[in-house]
């Protein structure tokens, strides 16, 4: 807990009980004892994709609901924005810091001006590669579960749908939309996926043959999609996305070479927004494995527990799901984002 905190605390307990000494026993004022409220200071990466857009809406309603004061930054995919922002919330004096770090790296000497501060940080979504004492806990899906998780549902339906490779021969043909570069769960999700492949008992039955990032954009996965295509167009079996508006890009540029996606091309995505379902729904995309942008309640229950001196884990995940196509019209109505 903040030294401020503390003492203020103290010195409100003690004038609460010098009130009461000086009472004739009248009713005690409803705000003896009362804390203030929480100021959370939170820098977001920016407004790039609609799973970030949900991420955003999700944090700010929990902090309302919660009774915390949010000042609130958008980085717009800039690092030193996101340092600006932090330091302009240790010099407003926030009781909490919180951040989705856009990379890994660089972080060190801001996060050491906010622990000198006395402020505790809180990591949301991605993580980075800082002392872990500079922060004191990460809230997170497990990113490389979720790109393990594409695999194995690819792997299973295509044994299932008893496909072949268009291009012929014993191999399907992948192709991979990769994220932000330097993002920790970008990395993850892709190391993720790799390493199921490699491990797979039909792991010969696979081949990347393109692999590159679509900056977590619609516009730039329909860009590398097409530039895939003009290259491998006749070969590729299979596109796994690291995030949906990249599929959905992806999508764009698979129909205007004249191929279907969800049929010529299975594509499997990880975000599982509604932009994905639709796409299931219209049978232009396989599987969408979840990965919830719904992290504000959890952040807001343990800035709470951190000002109020509570411990708390050092990594706090959240539970996910898979949805393939075939159930894609039945879950939408209760997508949250």
């Amino acid at each position: 807990m903040k030294l401020k905190k503390w003492l203020t605390g103290v010195l409100a307990a003690a004038m609460a009980l010098s009130l009461a000494a000086c009472s004739d026993g009248g009713a005690e004022s409803a705000d003896a004892g009362s804390e203030d409220s929480i100021t959370l200071g939170f820098a977001q990466v920016g407004s790039e994709s609609e799973w970030r857009t949900a991420n955003t809406d999700n944090i700010k309603a929990a902090a309302e609901a919660a009774g915390v004061t949010l000042q609130f930054s958008d980085a717009q995919q800039k690092q030193e924005n996101q340092i600006k922002a932090i330091r302009s919330f240790i010099a407003s004096d926030v009781d909490v810091i919180s951040f989705c770090p856009i990379v890994e790296t660089g972080w060190d000497t801001v996060l050491q001006e906010a622990k000198d501060a006395g402020i505790p940080v809180v990591l949301v979504d991605r993580g980075v590669t800082a002392d872990p004492s500079l922060y004191v806990t990460h809230i997170f899906a497990d990113a490389l579960k979720e790109g393990a998780n594409a695999f194995n549902w690819v792997d299973e339906y295509m044994t299932a749908e008893g496909k072949t490779p268009r291009a012929g021969g014993d191999q399907f043909q992948v192709a991979i939309l990769e994220g932000t570069v330097g993002s920790s769960v970008a990395a993850d999700r892709l190391q993720g996926f790799n390493d199921a492949m490699a491990e797979s008992p039909n792991s010969g039955k696979y081949n990347v043959i393109c692999s590159q990032t679509g900056e977590y954009t619609r516009a730039k996965g329909m860009e590398v999609m097409e530039s895939f295509l003009k290259s491998d167009g006749d070969k590729i079996d299979i596109l796994f996305s690291c995030n949906g508006d990249m599929a959905l890009g992806a999508i764009q540029a698979i129909e205007a070479a004249g191929l279907k996606p969800g049929e010529d091309i299975v594509i499997v995505s990880i975000d599982a927004a509604k932009g994905e379902f639709n796409a299931m729904i219209e049978g232009k995309m396989n599987c969408a494995v979840e990965h919830t942008p719904n992290f504000g309640e959890t952040l807001m229950e343990t800035a709470k527990k951190i000002v109020a001196g509570e411990e708390v884990p050092a990594t706090i995940e959240l539970e996910e799901g898979i949805f393939p196509a075939d159930i894609a019209e039945q879950e939408l109505p209760n997508r949250t984002y």
